[in-house]
């Protein structure tokens, strides 16, 4: 998406004509105005010059963010959002009270409650009249904005908040000139009653207060949507302006712009870590607080990431640039923020298209409005009034502001709580989610084993059987064996070397230890090569029940312990789970596991569904089910999960997982919490009803503001004069964006408030998208078993069928496997349903090839 700056919107009627323009500029493929930032953001194919051309054709201006600069600043960033409105707009309001109270002195003062004059004004109504006009004029040359805004848009056919302000108070200016020349003439021919008469209708003050009343309405719009952005300007902030570099043994200063990927720099205490690097030499406790909103210090050392704008607490630390300039974590943060506030949620659409019309149709109105009250006899003074206080009191811009100061603040809060929401429609849509599908490894575990168990057998130590699998496990790869090594660190065991390392792929690990040979494995390995006593096999089971993964170790082909290792639980995943569900959302998880592992584990963190045995490209596809049945978020962290996060009807990425998972979700979460989960829905659901009461408010006033001052009520004794009028024009907006900005109080992970939402009629589950039997098995009936029927070619003998038999019932959901190398089949029995690409993935992993499973 490409950023632009737009200058000389005024209103919600601009920022549509703006939005049409450029939508119709060949190659254009969507467009997005905020009035709110005064930005657009493009995509598609059109040159920057032809855009910029259509904004200016439209009488608007335009920029491309960042056009003359290689590399833009965050100051730059920063500098653009300054408030330069609210200075100007506090001047012009400075002077327009000054000239307006010496015309009110006069208009209302003196005819009112007879507060004095010069003599020489006695009875010189003429001069008094002249007085007023030259003063409403003065106040309208300091408001001349609105005139030049608002005719120039009326003669392009595209009138907005400026035309209204502008058509109200010349209307009330020229009909008071225009008496005050029926006056002269009364004086000349002594009409002093005509003069009085003519004297009343004179409106010079209500000119001139209609101008300083929508500058007030202005200028306090204008201070609070300053502070809608502060959430964005804060971040700007945080960048860092210079780093500290190695350069040929000399430490040196130089601007952050100027450092390189690949530069070495260092950090001491109390410094802010200048680009994002990987620490090369030292240890820290770094203060993430900018980025994640998580204010305990994380620990660094060698081989650590570290990010821009964090703050160095303790060591001195020496790292390497791995991100530079726009590539950094905080500044793709605050790309995300801004593309968001550049974008428009669903629910604006409603606003923009009446946006579109409404300044048209409120000219006419007030135009039918003045008709009307002449042909219903009344003087032409108080049907002019009557069309003024119309023109006046109507407000597009509370229309247009309703969503975007909310999608604005809303998003701001959510940053500075480590969520990122990347549009306006991820932080509309997440918060009416009704499934949310998480990801086991990585999402709701820590996705690294760890040892849970040391179980010797009788007469062997826990750190005899710790130092014997350290010394095999230590010259493998895979992630169990790593958290085996891990403990065996931890507890300072001997490391001892090993000969003649086998791995045996899907079995476990052999190797050769003092003449003695040492075998590691699964239990269908072990009790198929030495035997396992049944109290043995009681533990290993319980061990899978519990989600455990049990891994036995021989010394000489006699068992000398069980070695427990498990994937936990982050501490926060059950208390996130239980928020979802309190929340009305149904959770289910997905997972790879066998299910008997995958229930255990599912049980433990309180998911409502557990769909097991999905392969990598599976998790896509279930996705897809499941939206069937309900709007359905995915969370994942892995780069197997992108799929499904594009899948979904919202994409949410833990931030510390891949960064294709994090390019294909809608939302990231920087602190990696599963609680943020909720908390991005509590602070979706919060924005919507802000908007909702902000849609509601701009609605109403106009609804009822628009009948009240063209009369419709003046049977009840109800009307409007003009400057009353203008006076609600210039607080409406101002209480759209001010209760937008109660958003900032908005506590995320307070689940005390949650309101269940309309569940997803959730239907059978899901964990077999193959066939309906299958769903019928998983249905949960005792005593349902079935069987399938796989095609295999290339078994020879009967060694391929034991070999096809073994692995096949090895799974935690077949009871039994017939196998024929000379029927070419295999007959599976299952216990309960498992996906065909587990079948088939089994046996193809032993070389062979299946054909089809019926």
């Amino acid at each position: 998406m490409e950023q632009y700056t737009v200058t000389g919107m005024s209103c919600a009627a601009c920022s549509t004509r703006v939005e049409k323009a450029v939508s119709k500029v060949p190659g254009v493929t969507s467009c997005s105005v905020s009035l709110l930032t005064n930005s657009m953001g493009v995509e598609g194919t059109a040159s920057a010059d032809s855009i910029v051309a259509a904004v200016m054709e439209a009488g608007y201006g335009a920029s491309l963010k960042g056009a003359g600069t290689e590399n833009r600043s965050a100051s730059a960033d920063e500098d653009a959002l300054k408030d330069r409105e609210t200075p100007v707009l506090k001047r012009r309001l400075i002077t327009s009270i000054g000239f307006l109270a010496v015309l009110m002195y006069f208009s209302m003062g003196h005819m009112m409650w007879g507060w004095p004059l010069p003599s020489w004004f006695e009875g010189n109504h003429v001069a008094m009249g002249l007085v007023q006009m030259i003063l409403a004029g003065i106040i309208m040359v300091i408001n001349q904005k609105f005139f030049v805004n608002g005719f120039k848009s009326l003669w392009r056919r595209s009138p907005n908040m400026d035309t209204l302000v502008a058509l109200g108070s010349m209307a009330s200016y020229v009909w008071s000139v225009f008496a005050l020349f029926l006056m002269t003439d009364a004086e000349v021919h002594g009409d002093m009653a005509g003069v009085m008469k003519y004297m009343d209708e004179f409106y010079f003050e209500s000119a001139a207060m209609i101008l300083t009343l929508i500058t007030v309405g202005k200028m306090l719009e204008a201070r609070s949507k300053g502070k809608t952005t502060d959430a964005l300007k804060s971040l700007m902030k945080l960048a860092p302006k210079t780093a500290v570099l190695v350069q040929n043994g000399e430490e040196v200063t130089v601007p952050v712009e100027q450092v390189k990927k690949g530069d070495i720099f260092v950090v001491r205490p109390g410094e802010n870590i200048p680009v994002d690097g990987i620490v090369l030499e030292g240890a820290s406790a770094v203060n993430e607080a900018a980025l994640t909103g998580e204010s305990i210090p994380v620990d660094k050392t060698e081989g650590d990431l570290v990010s821009a704008a964090t703050m160095n607490q303790s060591g001195y630390i020496r790292c390497e640039a791995s991100r530079v300039g726009e590539d950094t974590t905080l500044s793709q943060i605050i790309r995300m923020v801004s593309d968001a506030a550049a974008t428009k949620a669903p629910i604006a659409k409603i606003a923009d298209k009446v946006s579109g019309v409404f300044v048209p149709v409120v000219i006419t109105i007030a135009c039918i409005t003045t008709v009307v009250w002449l042909l219903l006899g009344r003087e032409f003074a108080y049907a002019l009034a009557r069309g003024i206080s119309v023109l006046v009191i109507s407000c597009p811009c509370a229309l247009g502001l309703a969503t975007p100061v909310a999608i604005m603040v809303g998003n701001g809060l959510g940053a500075k709580n480590g969520i990122l929401f990347k549009t306006a429609v991820s932080l509309e849509e997440t918060g009416k989610m009704q499934i949310v599908a998480l990801d086991k490894t990585g999402t709701i575990t820590e996705g690294e084993p760890v040892v849970t168990d040391l179980i010797p057998v009788e007469g062997i130590s826990e750190t005899e059987l710790l130092t014997v699998a350290y010394a095999l496990e230590q010259k493998s790869e895979h992630p169990l064996a790593k958290a085996v090594i891990k403990r065996g660190q931890e507890r300072s065991v001997d490391k001892l070397e090993v000969q003649d390392f086998t791995a045996l792929p899907g079995n476990g690990l052999s190797a050769v230890l003092d003449g003695q040979r040492i075998v590691g494995g699964s239990m269908t390995f072990i009790k198929e090569k030495s035997g396992l006593s049944e109290a043995m096999q009681e533990i290993c089971n319980r061990l899978a029940q519990e989600g455990e993964t049990p891994l036995l170790f021989t010394l000489d082909d006699k068992l000398i312990g069980v070695i427990a290792v498990a994937d936990t639980i982050k501490k926060d995943s059950r208390e996130a789970i239980r928020q979802l569900k309190n929340m009305g959302i149904h959770v289910v998880m997905l997972t790879g596991d066998n299910e008997r592992t995958a229930r255990a584990i599912g049980a433990e963190a309180g998911v409502d569904e557990v769909i097991a045995g999905v392969l990598p490209d599976g998790k896509e596809s279930v996705i897809r089910k499941l939206k069937e049945q309900g709007k359905t978020a995915m969370v994942g962290d892995g780069i197997n999960d992108a799929p499904a996060l594009t899948r979904a009807d919202m994409g949410i990425a833990i931030g510390a997982g891949a960064d294709v998972a994090i390019d294909a979700a809608d939302v990231v979460l920087m602190k990696s919490s599963l609680r943020d989960v909720a908390a991005a829905i509590r602070l979706s659901r919060a924005t919507l009803r802000n908007i909702h009461e902000n849609l509601f408010w701009a609605f109403i006033y106009n609804i009822i503001g628009i009948p009240l001052a063209a009369g419709t009520w003046v049977h009840f004794g109800l009307t409007l004069n003009p400057m009353f009028g203008a006076a609600a024009m210039s607080l409406s907006s101002f209480c759209v964006v001010s209760n937008a900005l109660r958003l900032n109080f908005c506590r995320l992970h307070d689940a005390s408030r949650d309101k269940k939402i309309k569940s997803a009629i959730i239907k059978d589950t899901i964990m077999n998208t193959d066939s309906q039997e299958e769903s019928e098995m998983e249905s949960g009936k005792e005593g349902t078993t079935m069987t399938k029927t796989m095609k295999i070619e290339g078994m020879m003998c009967g060694h391929c069928e034991a070999r096809v038999k073994k692995v096949l019932e090895a799974l935690a959901e077949v009871d039994s496997a017939e196998v024929s190398h000379e029927a070419g089949t295999a007959v599976v029995t299952l216990n309960s349903g498992v996906q065909d690409e587990v079948l088939k993935k089994t046996v193809e992993d032993q070389d062979y090839k299946v054909t089809s499973i019926q």
